[in-house]
């Protein structure tokens, strides 16, 4: 157990995290947090642009930025643009890119299954920015013009205004414009947005649309100044094509336009990408089959990678790290990565670290998760949320350092959570039943059921049938009230009515005993009763008889790659 509780986590943890600033979350390409934990994190993700080795298959489309695109598309006469690759490709083709940056927002069309990947050894960046020359002073401020216009709308809907509902507004009222996807760089240094010319500053820009010029508050004279002119990178729409080995960057992505990546296509594969400075979301799923592998997503507006309708997802070894610059609130989208309204879900190794807002959050009727061997630390609010869900494995995780709520499972049943390591969380782990189940003036019963298919009869709403073992529920951080924390604010029903098995757990406290609760418990109608140690829990519920971690079935062992039958507490990965 000391080897578990030994896990680096971060420097200081939640009692010593700092707020990192804007130019640390999206103008330095450095990782936010420097602490040692980093260091353990560094192999999750994409590999780095350029150190992929890919096959050129005979008959490759290749294409340079030196090329032409009247050429042959081959080696000695490469295309110019990924954008005539597509186009000239053969159906079941491959187009190779050769190192270099291409400024281009393309479509694979529906029919066309295409790959298209990075030359062996080659850096390629689809760069949606574009230098801005010709700058002018005008009194405290210098302006060029700008003939760009996009969308702003806060909310997934085009034209619509921010929610009305409390749980459903998109924007924060200290950052009104997070919703504008007009994005400026000065050497690389993100300038934040304002809302009128007479506040802008050094460090600040404003969009003047009605006179088309763009003002900057900082002297562009012997800098480099970038700013994003094109929406969106690369669209699959043409089932089963693969997109590998490239980087994506600096996309003035709006909120309805989903990501920069977007799949629409079935069983398509994306592997070995990288997406920074999305102005909303980095990577979108919203197709059957989905294959993610080594995805990095990083300093993306508002959230770091998104699905839906993505029936038999499975998303392996992904880095979602620094996302939400722009401040949306926390709910209902912003932070690391959000899946919704799928059914077969895997989300197998990785990290979700430092985002603002959620950390991993499967929301909305998602069905039959699993999520292993990831590291979910550092995020300002909940770091791995089951809400309005069902039937899931969530096993072998470190979930820790979280703002809020390490594990929290919101009106969700048939969960099994095996050896995981929660530690230094708000609540490390939290179960609670709200009243949406039965209020159909909620927004969840507008927005979340699946309108492909009739109510599944196990997608309840109402947490139940629940197991929590062998888990390390650690450190719970001061005033956070509890280690393990179950309600039921409905007042309806007891533990013992909901179904929840709690056994072969280690509880451990700070050393000033922090929180003095151990476990919160629901008795009677759901009225929350408090143990203080486990034993006190053990002799009036029932619950963690065993006083020691029960051997593992068979199944969860095969998801997590443990022999069936082991014993230990808490995640095995540090």
């Amino acid at each position: 157990m000391a080897a578990a509780l030994a896990v680096p986590l971060g420097a200081a943890g939640v009692l010593g995290w700092r707020e990192a600033s804007r130019n640390e979350l999206v103008g330095d390409p450095r990782p936010i947090n420097t602490a040692p934990a980093a260091q353990a994190e560094a192999g999750a993700g994409s590999l780095p642009v350029g150190h992929t080795s890919y096959k050129v298959p005979h008959g490759a489309v290749i294409v340079a930025p030196n090329g032409g695109d009247r050429a042959a598309g081959t080696p000695s006469a490469p295309l110019r643009t990924l954008a005539a690759a597509i186009a000239r490709a053969r159906d079941g083709g491959t187009i190779v890119l050769r190192r270099g940056v291409y400024h281009e927002s393309v479509t694979v069309p529906e029919g066309r299954r295409l790959t298209i990947q990075a030359h062996p050894g080659e850096a390629v960046w689809l760069d949606g920015s574009s230098r801005m020359t010709g700058w002018r002073r005008s009194g405290a401020v210098w302006t060029v013009g700008w003939t760009y216009h996009f969308d702003s709308s806060p909310s997934y809907t085009k034209g619509s205004e921010d929610g009305s509902h409390p749980a459903f507004r998109f924007l924060d009222p200290t950052y009104p414009m997070a919703s504008h996807p007009e994005q400026v760089w000065v050497d690389g240094v993100a300038q934040r947005q304002v809302a009128s010319a007479g506040e802008v500053r050094p460090g600040t820009f404003y969009v003047d649309e009605g006179r088309e010029r763009l003002l900057l508050g900082s002297d562009p004279s012997g800098h480099e100044v970038r700013a994003a002119t094109l929406q969106e990178a690369v669209t699959l729409r043409g089932a089963g094509s693969v997109l590998r080995g490239i980087g994506v960057r600096r996309y003035a992505t709006s909120i309805p336009q989903l990501g920069s990546v977007k799949v629409l296509g079935a069983n398509s594969t994306v592997e070995n990408l990288t997406v920074t400075d999305s102005a909303s979301t980095g990577l979108s799923v919203d197709a059957p089959h989905a294959r993610l592998r080594r995805i990095t997503s990083l300093r993306a507006g508002m959230l770091g990678m998104h699905a839906n309708y993505a029936d038999d997802l499975r998303m392996e070894n992904v880095l979602a790290r620094g996302n939400n610059t722009e401040h949306f609130r926390p709910a209902p989208v912003a932070g690391g990565i959000k899946i919704t309204r799928s059914r077969k879900v895997a989300v197998v190794g990785g990290v979700v670290a430092d985002n603002r807002g959620k950390g991993l959050w499967f929301d909305e009727s998602v069905q039959n998760i699993t999520a292993t061997g990831l590291r979910v630390v550092r995020n300002t609010d909940h770091g791995l949320v089951l809400e309005l869900c069902a039937q899931a494995v969530v096993a072998d995780n470190v979930v820790g350092d979280n703002g809020a709520d390490g594990l929290k499972i919101n009106d969700t049943s048939e969960v099994r959570v095996w050896n995981n390591t929660l530690t230094r969380n708000g609540r490390d782990l939290h179960i609670i039943q709200d009243h949406r189940a039965d209020d159909p003036s909620a927004p969840a019963h507008a927005t979340g059921r699946d309108p492909r298919r009739p109510p599944d009869r196990a997608m309840t709403w109402r947490i139940g049938r629940i197991t929590i073992a062998d888990n390390l529920i650690a450190l719970g951080r001061p005033g956070s009230g509890c280690l393990l924390c179950v309600e039921d604010t409905t007042h309806l029903r007891a533990a013992s009515q909901i179904g929840l098995t709690v056994n072969g757990n280690a509880y451990t406290r700070t050393r000033s005993g922090e929180p003095r609760v151990m476990v919160v418990w629901p008795t009677d109608r759901g009225d929350p009763k408090s143990y203080e140690d486990k034993n006190a829990f053990r002799d009036a519920t029932g619950q963690e008889r065993s006083r020691n971690p029960l051997p593992l079935p068979a199944d969860v062992a095969a998801l997590v790659g443990k022999p069936a039958g082991s014993v230990h507490q808490g995640a095995w990965r540090s």
